[in-house]
């Protein structure tokens, strides 16, 4: 017996219209389809400025656009084939140089698209403590190597960097085993003639090389060694980068003797966010700021116990100078309302 025949004719219209109006509420709005309201996902490789740098833009994008944000973590490798999939919308931070087989087979794919250079200023090599040169008066520190300027001048204040575990020699701080800048460093100082009066020193760690560095310059002594820039260290610290010959293919080639290249730190966002939120792609074309405001957001961090969302909420409204120049006044206008 078919029961549904027994119903009648009232109860299916009835029945009908409840459907009807049980899909309508289920159907997913258009713009839902589209993907309009989910999250603008960023890359996080695990760097405190890249943590910088997304906390600032997620909080202009959240207050001042009204798109909600999102952070993917992972390796390097991994978030920049995130990118290219569409996982993950926008890069911060990338290291051009760093992973220039990756980036531009990322980039011949044509699912991304670099549309801004966060910063290009970054630098690294060997650096002393600027005390050691201009003297502290206010740490009653004289000048201990008032003409010393570049790589090459290390030799005529040798005696000031003595190694305690070499006697005759004087030591140079290099980089941990294991990075790539190690065997560059170590062949500078060959490249340079300072072999013959510094053991190239390889610290244990990174924080060894860090701990180094700060313990030296907190007593006042002399130290050279290894670092780079942004680092919350180079925004705490007044440090003074060793010159060296202006960077040449030809010369770094043979030799690693001169200044290492600068790379420019770009950002890049997957395609399909320009059609998402093209008024976001145009904030993030104009985004731009430098390795010194880099290190002073770090070095905040460092002093304050701040994370990244604490240091982008300083920056804000310590620098409104730089970061109103990429947006339009009204949305400038509720990020500032946003920090109240």
């Amino acid at each position: 017996m078919n029961f549904y025949k027994k119903l009648p004719k009232w109860i299916f219209g009835i029945l009908s219209a409840i459907l009807i109006v049980s899909m309508m509420a289920c159907a997913t709005p258009p713009e839902l389809e589209q993907g309009q309201d989910d999250p603008i996902i960023f890359a996080d490789a695990g760097w405190d400025s890249l943590r910088f740098h997304n906390s600032v833009a997620q909080a202009i994008i959240e207050n001042g656009y009204g798109f909600k944000t999102d952070v993917i973590p992972g390796s390097t490798p991994n978030t920049l084939t995130g990118l290219e999939q569409g996982d993950i919308d926008v890069y911060m931070e990338i290291w051009t140089g760093n992973v220039k087989e990756q980036w531009e087979k990322i980039l011949k794919s044509g699912n991304v698209e670099r549309v801004s250079t966060n910063f290009d200023d970054n630098r690294q090599g060997f650096y002393v403590p600027t005390y050691m040169i201009k003297g502290d008066k206010k740490r009653g520190i004289k000048p201990m190597a008032p003409d010393l300027k570049t790589v090459q001048d290390l030799i005529r204040y040798k005696d000031l960097f003595k190694d305690p575990e070499n006697l005759g020699k004087s030591r140079i701080i290099g980089s941990p085993t294991g990075w790539a800048v190690d065997g560059i460093l170590e062949q500078k100082v060959k490249t340079y003639g300072l072999d013959k009066h510094f053991s190239y020193f390889r610290p244990g760690s990174d924080a060894a090389l860090t701990s180094s560095l700060t313990d030296a310059y907190e007593k006042g002594e002399p130290w050279v060694g290894y670092y780079w820039e942004p680092t919350w260290v180079m925004g705490k610290y007044d440090m003074t980068l060793l010159e060296e010959p202006a960077y040449d293919e030809k010369a770094w080639e043979d030799g690693y003797g001169t200044a290492f290249p600068t790379q420019p730190v770009e950002i890049a966002i997957h395609k399909s966010l320009r059609e998402r939120s093209p008024e976001v792609v145009e904030f993030l074309g104009k985004y731009r700021t430098s390795a010194e405001l880099t290190n002073e957001a770090l070095a905040y961090m460092r002093d304050n116990d701040a994370d990244s969302d604490e240091a982008a909420r300083w920056f804000l409204k310590e620098h409104e100078e730089v970061w109103t120049r990429w947006v339009p006044d009204d949305v400038a206008a509720k990020v500032k309302e946003s920090l109240k």
